[in-house]
C-alpha cells in the first residue's frame, strides 16, 4: 500500500477510519490485520460461515421477515419480554431515534467516548454536558462526582457506557442500580451496554432486568460486536414496554436485513461456541496487555472490553504510528486524536489472538524505537487531523486537533449576535496546546492484573448543601484554566439536590429556539472547551476517581448467556 494513499484514505472518510473494504482496494485485495475495529476474533466459528456461504443466495434474494418476527426470536433466546425490547439496523440507528425523541434539550456523557453520544444530539442542537474523565485516575468514572456534575447543569438525559469505549472503563452493577435510583427524575437514563459481555469483573454486570421495572431507564446491547459481524448491523434495547413501544413504532417494519435474520434464528444452536469465544478473548485481553506492557514508556489501562486504550510514549504522534504500523507492517491501528477528550497521544487497540498481537508488538517496537529501544518516534511537524464523521463536530476540533478554531461561534451566529437564549456567545479563541518539547520526561506507569475494588458511593448528607454560585459562560481560552465548579449555567436553576436524593421533576422549560450547529446550546461547553479542558493543564482542581484495576479472570461454564449477559442458560 502506498504511503500516499494512506493519508488521503483517513482524510476522505467519514467515518473514524476508513472502512476495511477501501483499504483492502488500495492494496492487493486483501486488508490489512485489523487492530481498529472492536470485533469478537473467534465468533462465528468457520463452520458456521461455511453454513451461511452455502445459504448466501437464499439469504440474498428473498425478503427477511418482520422485525417483530425476528425480535421474538432474539427475546426467546434471551428470555426477554418482546414489548420491552426494540431492535435496530445497528446500535447508531437506535441512539439516533432516542436522541429525536427522548433527548428533548440536553444530555450528559463522560468523555472520551463512543462519538455518536456526543456527535448525534449536538447535531439536532441538543446542549451536550461532557463530563471529562481523568486522565490521572486511568479514565475511570466516578459516579458520585458525575451526578453532581449533572445536577449542576440541570442535564435532562444522562448517558454511562459500560464499559467505556475507547478505554474499557467498567461500573459494577450496583453502583449502576444506586445511580439510576438517584437519578430518577431525569428525563432518561442511557446504559450503554455494547460490550459488556467481554467483561469477567462479575457474574452477572447488566442491568436490563432493573431497566424494564424502571420509567425512564434504557439500556442498549449491540450484537454485531459481540458475535463478530459488524458488516450485518444489528443491535437492540431493552427498556419499559412504554419506551422501547415508543423506539419501535417509529423504526420501519424491515429495517433488519435478511443475514440478521439468519444469524438470529441459529444462535440457538451454537450457544456453546459462543460462551467459549467470549472466554477466548478475555484470556486474550490479559496476554495482550502483558506483552504492550513491556514496552518501554508505553502505559496500558485497565479494561473490560474486548480492546485496550495505550498511551504512546512521550515524543510519539499517534498519526505518525498509525500511518507507519500501516504501510510498513500492514496493522490497522485505532488512533484516537478525534475523539472527544482524547489526543493523537493515545491509541485503541483491539484484542485479538496471540499470534496477531506477537505481530502488532514486533511493528510497535520498530516504529517507536526502530534500532534504539527506548527512543519514540518523533513528533509530528504539521497537522494530520482527520474527520470525526460529523461536521459540528469538524468545525470545532479537526482543523486543530482540539485547540478550537477562532471566531467559530462569531460565524455560526452571524447576523443573530445572541444564542438560543437571548445571551450573547462568547467568541472562542484558540487554546495553546503544550509542545512535546516543553512536557517533563516521567516515568510511565503500567497497570497491571490486581482486584477490583468494589465501587464507593458518597454516603448520602443529612442537610442539602448550599446551592454553588455560577460564573457566566467564559471564553474557551480561559476554559482551561478553571476548575469544574466555574464552567456552570447561569443561575437561573433550581435549588441543587445531594447526591443520592432524587430531585423534585422540573417544570417544562418554554421552547427557545434551535440552537446554531456547532455552538453550545443553553450556555454549554463546545467539543473544543472541553478538550482544552481536559488537556495536561487543565481540570486540575477535579478530583481523581479511583481506578478500576485489573479484573479477577473467571471462567464460566455455560451455553448460553441470559439477558443480564453472563449468567447460565435459561
Amino acid at each position: 500500500m502506498a504511503d500516499s494513499n494512506v493519508t488521503s484514505l483517513f482524510r476522505s472518510t467519514a467515518a473514524h477510519s476508513p472502512s476495511m473494504a477501501a483499504l483492502a482496494r488500495e492494496s492487493d485485495g486483501t486488508g490489512p490485520v485489523d487492530f481498529c475495529i472492536p470485533c469478537n476474533p473467534y465468533f462465528p466459528t468457520p463452520a458456521m460461515f461455511d453454513e451461511m456461504a452455502a445459504r448466501l443466495r437464499e439469504i440474498i434474494t428473498y425478503y427477511p421477515s418482520s422485525a417483530d418476527t425476528i425480535t421474538a426470536e432474539l427475546c426467546n433466546l434471551l428470555q426477554l419480554p418482546p414489548s420491552c425490547v426494540a431492535m435496530g439496523n445497528g446500535s447508531t440507528e437506535l441512539i439516533t431515534w432516542i436522541d429525536h425523541l427522548m433527548v428533548r434539550e440536553s444530555l450528559a456523557i463522560p468523555v472520551p467516548t463512543f462519538g455518536r453520544w456526543t456527535d448525534q444530539p449536538m447535531e439536532t442542537g441538543k446542549r451536550v454536558d461532557m463530563f471529562p474523565l481523568q486522565e490521572s485516575s486511568g479514565f475511570a468514572l466516578d459516579l458520585t462526582q458525575y451526578a453532581e456534575f449533572i445536577r449542576k447543569r440541570n442535564t435532562k438525559v444522562a448517558v454511562i457506557c459500560n464499559p467505556n469505549n475507547p478505554d474499557g472503563g467498567f461500573i459494577h452493577k450496583q453502583a449502576l442500580v444506586q445511580f439510576m435510583d438517584a437519578m430518577a427524575d431525569l428525563d432518561l437514563i442511557i446504559i450503554d451496554e455494547s460490550f459488556l459481555e467481554f467483561a469477567d469483573a462479575e457474574v452477572e454486570p447488566s442491568v436490563v432486568q432493573e431497566a424494564m421495572l424502571r420509567p425512564n431507564v434504557v439500556v442498549l446491547r449491540s450484537l454485531g460486536k459481540n458475535f463478530g459481524l459488524h458488516g450485518i448491523r444489528f443491535g437492540y434495547l431493552v427498556a419499559n414496554p412504554a419506551l422501547a413501544g415508543r423506539i419501535r413504532s417509529m423504526l420501519p417494519k424491515w429495517n433488519l436485513n435478511a443475514f440478521a435474520e439468519h444469524v438470529v434464528f441459529i444462535l440457538k444452536e451454537h450457544g456453546a461456541e459462543y460462551a467459549q469465544s467470549l472466554q477466548q478473548v478475555r484470556r486474550d485481553r490479559l496476554d495482550m496487555a502483558s506483552h504492550l506492557s513491556a514496552l518501554p514508556g508505553l502505559t496500558v489501562y485497565p479494561s473490560q472490553g474486548n480492546f485496550l486504550f495505550v498511551r504512546l510514549p512521550v515524543g510519539a504522534e499517534g498519526t505518525v504510528v498509525r500511518d507507519r504500523m500501516l504501510t510498513e507492517h500492514r496493522i490497522l491501528v485505532r488512533e484516537c486524536g478525534n475523539k472527544i477528550g482524547s489526543s493523537s497521544r493515545f491509541l485503541r487497540l483491539v484484542v485479538r489472538p496471540q499470534t496477531d498481537v506477537r505481530r502488532l508488538v514486533s511493528g510497535m517496537e520498530q516504529v517507536l524505537y526502530g534500532t534504539r529501544r527506548g527512543a519514540a518516534v518523533p513528533e509530528l511537524g504539521t497537522g494530520t487531523n482527520y474527520s470525526s464523521g460529523t461536521a459540528a463536530v469538524d468545525r470545532l476540533v479537526g482543523a486543530t486537533n482540539g485547540a478550537g478554531m477562532q471566531n467559530l461561534a462569531a460565524q455560526a451566529l452571524l447576523g443573530t449576535g445572541t444564542s438560543g437564549v437571548g445571551m450573547p456567545m462568547p467568541v472562542p479563541t484558540p487554546m495553546p496546546v503544550p509542545a512535546v518539547a516543553q512536557m517533563p520526561m516521567q516515568p510511565q506507569p503500567v497497570p497491571m492484573p490486581m482486584q477490583v475494588p468494589q465501587p464507593q458511593l458518597v454516603p448520602q448528607p443529612q442537610q442539602p448543601q448550599p446551592q454553588p454560585q455560577f460564573e457566566p459562560m467564559v471564553a474557551a481560552a480561559q476554559v482551561q484554566q478553571m476548575p469544574m465548579q466555574q464552567m456552570q449555567m447561569p443561575q437561573q436553576m433550581p435549588q441543587q439536590q445531594p447526591y443520592g436524593v432524587p430531585a423534585p421533576a422540573p417544570a417544562p422549560m418554554a421552547p427557545q429556539g434551535p440552537t446554531p450547529t456547532g455552538v453550545p446550546a443553553r450556555n454549554g461547553l463546545t467539543a473544543a472547551q472541553v478538550r482544552g479542558a481536559t488537556s495536561p493543564n487543565g481540570m486540575q482542581n477535579l478530583a481523581p476517581a479511583p481506578a478500576t484495576g485489573w479484573p479477577n479472570a473467571q471462567a464460566q461454564a455455560q451455553s448460553w448467556p441470559n439477558a443480564a449477559g453472563m449468567g447460565q442458560a435459561g
